[in-house]
């Protein structure tokens, strides 16, 4: 009589199972501003680093840090004292400045998200949306490409950038994708950032004073992004019979 035991294989993939992962995605999206800051300044691109750390439950804990940046711009009576009644800067050359104007910006946030799984192509696809709260600071971007106004120079230059921050909320909500050969993965959707916001100099030369009163600066767009998945199989699963 023989006896003996068959020993067979079983793993979970990403194919068929729910699985912890690390999220790590660079993005990049466009945003129309909203309230207070659709005021100064105009449409802006925007580029990041999103981690995200995916537990198998589909929560996810979200870490977002975007550099905002555009050069469209509204202040015109931002040099005010230093231009002529063209608008024109003159330098210490008797020759008009060559002054660039942009807006910079950033934003930092900390978000708790919802994974809605799909069958296909596998159950780490799918719907999600997430919500949380963290800093957006933006200013006016000021350089004097030629070096000849001393009034846009060294610190002098914050009298004029009216810079700005204050806490930020920030929800989005799009389609993540995970591929079956870890080559093809990525994100899109669309986002909100709300910013209760208030200038910060203690004076700025165009106002002739602080410029201390409560913002509501919005943006809303489209965000896309490629991801680098880190994960690994669960472990090996055995029966003998």
């Amino acid at each position: 009589m023989l006896s003996g035991a068959q020993i067979s294989n079983a793993q979970y993939s990403i194919r068929d199972s729910s699985l912890n992962m690390v999220l790590f995605a660079p993005s990049y999206g466009y945003q129309i501003p909203a309230g207070d800051m659709a005021k100064r300044f105009g449409a802006n691109s925007s580029v990041g680093l999103t981690v995200t750390v995916k537990r198998k439950s589909n929560w996810m804990i979200i870490g977002d840090g975007y550099f905002f940046f555009g050069n469209r711009f509204n202040e015109p009576d931002l040099f005010n004292g230093i231009a002529t009644s063209q608008g024109f800067v003159i330098g210490s050359s008797g020759y008009y400045g060559n002054i660039l104007i942009a807006e910079r910006g950033y934003y930092l946030t900390l978000s708790v998200g919802k994974l809605f799984p799909m069958k296909k192509p596998n159950p780490n696809c799918g719907f999600y949306v997430q919500a949380g709260a963290g800093f957006i600071q933006h200013k006016i971007s000021i350089k004097d490409k030629l070096g000849t106004v001393p009034s846009l120079q060294g610190d002098y230059v914050k009298g004029y950038d009216h810079l700005t921050n204050g806490l930020a909320i920030r929800e989005f909500a799009g389609y993540l994708y995970t591929g079956t050969n870890r080559l093809v993965n990525f994100f899109g959707g669309i986002e909100a950032v709300q910013g209760f916001t208030q200038g910060r100099r203690d004076y700025n030369f165009s106002t002739k004073g602080p410029d201390s009163k409560k913002r509501l600066d919005l943006l809303f767009g489209l965000r896309f992004g490629w991801i680098l998945p880190i994960y690994k199989q669960a472990p090996d699963k055995f029966y003998t019979y």
